[in-house]
């Protein structure tokens, strides 16, 4: 077959994608509540399938928009909007994927009127799984929060993240806050601020080995994007938590586990691939201090 053909093929499988995405999402608003659900979970599917071009394809400004219209005239209940939403910023992360559209949209706005009309309440009305699903989605869908907002957003998802329950349920609960603290870049003046709470989920998991490999790269993510201008926190992180040690025993049991040639359907890669490209795109992103820290440490 010639690479036109391919090429040709590629570009179908990718309409395809998009055009059964957008009949699905046109197809909400005709749905009940319990109906919305099983139309999410098929275009969930889909996003599962999609590459870089197929996704920013599709959550243009203008799609983010249409989703704070549907949440505005209530054609989707806030509970299926936040079962969707949070997907999109999953699979954004998984795959690395560098996304800009959210902090155009209306429904960035509406999603931080949101957090902070919900923080807002007081404490026998505040609604806590509410508010830490909308932290999740926010913070996986932007590529930047106010300072306003991380001040909620961080505690919060902190408060999850620090659960030792190692029940599947809860194993996802942390693996999703994580996720979004390691989305969530340093934009505080106390650098020491949450140093402890992350000492504690790594201190934990090299002891017990209560995480996912997504949420352990997550929790040094955060930590080493907060800290590591600081010469007395980088010494912390390579000396007392042995990052060059976590890194390399990381990088090692990720190859080992990993069939390269598999895939579980054309366009889908299994989550393991996944978890060690994006843990390599983030090494790759601060090359000369990690290799310095993998070179003076191990």
């Amino acid at each position: 077959m010639s690479l036109t053909n391919d090429i040709s093929e590629d570009r179908i499988q990718m309409m395809t994608k998009t055009v059964q995405f957008s009949k699905l999402f046109y197809e909400l608003k005709r749905r009940r509540k319990d109906k919305q659900k099983q139309k999410i979970e098929e275009m969930n599917g889909l996003i599962d399938e999609m590459d870089e071009e197929e996704f920013e394809s599709i959550f243009t400004i203008g799609q983010l928009n249409k989703i704070d219209k549907m949440i505005k005239e209530r054609n989707i209940s806030m509970e299926n909007a936040i079962l969707l939403l949070k997907h999109v910023g999953y699979c954004k992360e998984l795959k690395h994927i560098s996304f800009y559209s959210f902090n155009y949209s209306s429904l960035s706005e509406r999603m931080r009127e949101m957090i902070i009309d919900e923080n807002e309440k007081k404490k026998e009305e505040k609604n806590e799984k509410f508010l830490l699903d909308l932290c999740e989605c926010y913070a996986l869908l932007s590529y930047r929060c106010s300072y306003e907002l991380l001040s909620i957003a961080v505690p919060c998802l902190l408060k999850v993240a620090l659960k030792k329950d190692e029940t599947e349920e809860a194993q996802k609960e942390v693996e999703m806050a994580l996720l979004a603290l390691g989305k969530i870049g340093y934009r505080e003046n106390k650098r020491e601020l949450h140093l402890n709470e992350i000492k504690e989920i790594v201190y934990y998991h090299q002891e017990h080995q209560n995480l996912t490999r997504l949420a352990y790269q997550s929790a040094w993510q955060f930590l080493i994007k907060r800290f590591t201008k600081d010469r007395n926190l980088e010494d912390m992180i390579v000396n007392e938590l042995h990052f060059g040690r976590e890194a390399t025993k990381a990088l090692e049991d990720l190859s080992k586990s990993v069939d390269w040639k598999r895939k579980e359907e054309r366009g889908k890669e299994a989550k393991e691939v996944l978890v060690i490209e994006r843990c390599i795109t983030s090494i790759k992103g601060q090359s000369q201090r990690y290799l310095q820290w993998m070179l003076r440490y191990t």
